[in-house]
């Protein structure tokens, strides 16, 4: 007995032939990408004409913040879909995906510890050893951060080799919150809402993105394992039928919890939008200001995210073959990648001017 799953090719027989909409969400992307082209060239582009001037170095400290950002995704979403595995009915849990915590980790640390020498140089990126007061960051607010950022990640690399990878969860937090601290800092009106408002946000932004990506990566390898079992002489076609429903449940799951997610990342990232630039300057800073262009940008991109993840909740719900679902989601690991990428540059660009 072999399975035979359907396929777009095949016509049913009350009617005509329905082919994926692969080529539209492709489309999307690509629209999506030439809105953002202009930011994720680096700082220069989004400067341009604004009369600001950014630091030194601008570029080299986004794409550290964007490879910790995206360091910090890959754990916390293996330790949030593997606690969701464990709550689907015959989910072949003995199957899983190779870790690759300790391989984020190990990048987490390189971009913290890259970061971490910028704030010893004083803010500008060193060109030499001596250019470096690594003794000065124990003595300033983000120097003590940026250490705890290192050290974190080193914690967090250590648990992931251990036999409690759970324990991550730690230090990803220490991460999570020093980056909170350090984006608003003791002088900024009301930094405690700041900081409050950054940590929600980035937690849920890691949950959605490092979740996504490892309910794909956990589907791919317990279909991979079924039809391996299927193809021994002893194994059967219900096998693989068996996985690829765990696979639809784990999917659905996760949707359901994503939708939280978003509309925590919504609330969050408005009111922060808002405490950066107040409701009556926002439509000339989006244009006018580095900051707001590349918030525009990123907004372009969370839209299509939205989108994306919209057609794959229907395809869940409506498709005869709800693994199709996967083919959007793929797609919105893509645009969630992109936005990692403008989140980083977000975070090293002047902030917006506040006018009264």
């Amino acid at each position: 007995m072999t399975l035979i799953r359907p396929t777009a090719e095949t016509a049913g027989a009350s009617g005509p032939v329905r082919r994926p909409a692969a080529g539209r969400a492709v489309a999307l992307l690509v629209l999506v990408a030439v809105a953002a082209l202009i930011p994720l060239l680096g700082p220069r582009p989004a400067l341009d004409g604004t009369g600001e001037a950014a630091a030194p170095g601008v570029g080299g400290i986004a794409l550290l913040r964007a490879a910790l950002f995206a360091a910090l995704c890959v754990p916390v979403g293996e330790l949030f879909v593997a606690r969701l595995a464990r709550r689907v009915p015959g989910a072949p849990l003995e199957h899983a995906p190779r870790s690759w915590a300790p391989s984020a980790a190990a990048v987490g640390f390189l971009a913290a510890l890259g970061l971490a020498s910028v704030v010893a140089t004083g803010n500008l990126l060193p060109h030499h050893l001596s250019d470096m007061d690594v003794g000065g960051l124990y003595q300033s607010r983000d120097g003590k951060l940026a250490l705890l950022e290192v050290n974190a990640f080193l914690a967090a690399g250590l648990c992931a080799l251990s036999r409690r990878p759970a324990a991550q969860v730690w230090p990803l937090a220490a991460v999570v919150l020093a980056g909170a601290l350090r984006a608003h800092p003791a002088p900024e009106h009301g930094p405690l809402v700041g900081s409050g408002l950054t940590l929600v946000h980035v937690t849920c932004a890691a949950l959605w993105t490092g979740g996504l990506l490892h309910v794909l990566r956990m589907l791919r390898t317990w279909r991979a394992a079924s039809e391996a079992e299927a193809a021994e002489p002893t194994g059967t076609a219900e096998t693989a039928v068996s996985a690829d429903a765990a696979g639809a449940a784990l999917l659905g799951l996760y949707a359901r919890v994503a939708a939280v997610l978003f509309a925590a990342l919504t609330a969050t990232g408005v009111w922060s939008a808002l405490r950066r630039m107040p409701p009556g300057t926002v439509l000339d800073q989006l244009t006018a200001t580095s900051y707001g262009r590349t918030l525009l940008a990123k907004l372009v991109l969370v839209a299509a995210v939205a989108v994306l993840a919209l057609l794959a909740r229907l395809r869940l719900r409506r498709a005869a073959d709800r693994l199709s679902a996967c083919v959007p989601a793929r797609a919105e690991v893509v645009a969630l990648g992109l936005v990692v990428a403008v989140s980083g540059l977000l975070t090293a660009l002047p902030l917006p001017i506040r006018w009264s």
